[in-house]
């Protein structure tokens, strides 16, 4: 949920965005997961819906790194959220985001993809490697495998077209990964 004024708008990186209603100062608690007010889908659930909103989860929805084939869906603005290799928001801890930057009226709030969706590989030219650029993690992925659905290749964004967090759905590696 996030815990400043936001707006959606055009975004330069990708479709949509979202964008900073107020200034935030560096350091600033700008998100925090919230089970009240961000939606939790099990992997039955998701299964269990019309395709059209299959298609909206795994457009907006992300892998919940402590719960094994879980995924979240924001509930506010924060689903617009971009990625960048150098955003202005650190997710490093997965329930949180902070400002890492002073953030001004209008800019557009920004999050590496790679900080709570381990197996994202990002939007990235030919030739260029997703492991490299991947920062290290405070918390470590519990059993997820995540497939790209409907997406074409695997870890491509290619049909997101209005922006967001990577649309991903966490599945069980096998039954010894814990139940879903």
């Amino acid at each position: 949920m996030l815990l400043i004024g936001t707006y959606v708008a055009p975004s330069a990186i990708q479709g949509l965005g979202v964008f900073a209603g107020e200034a935030v100062a560096r350091g600033r608690l700008m998100w925090s997961l919230n089970p009240k007010f961000d939606i939790f889908i099990r992997e039955q659930e998701f299964e269990e819906l019309p395709p059209h909103m299959r298609e909206y989860l795994a457009h907006y929805a992300y892998p919940h790194l402590e719960l094994p084939g879980v995924m979240i869906l924001d509930s506010d603005n924060g689903k617009f959220m971009n990625h960048s290799l150098s955003p202005n928001t650190d997710f490093r801890v997965f329930d949180k985001g902070y400002a890492l930057v002073d953030i001004a009226a209008g800019d557009e709030i920004t999050c590496n993809y790679f900080e709570f969706d381990p197996r994202f590989t990002g939007l990235f030219g030919a030739g260029r490697a997703a492991s490299a650029e991947a920062p290290q993690r405070s918390v470590s992925p519990i059993g997820l495998t995540v497939a790209a659905h409907d997406r074409g290749a695997q870890g491509q964004r290619a049909g997101n077209r209005q922006g967001g967090k990577i649309g991903y759905r966490a599945v069980r590696e096998g039954p010894s990964r814990g139940d879903c």
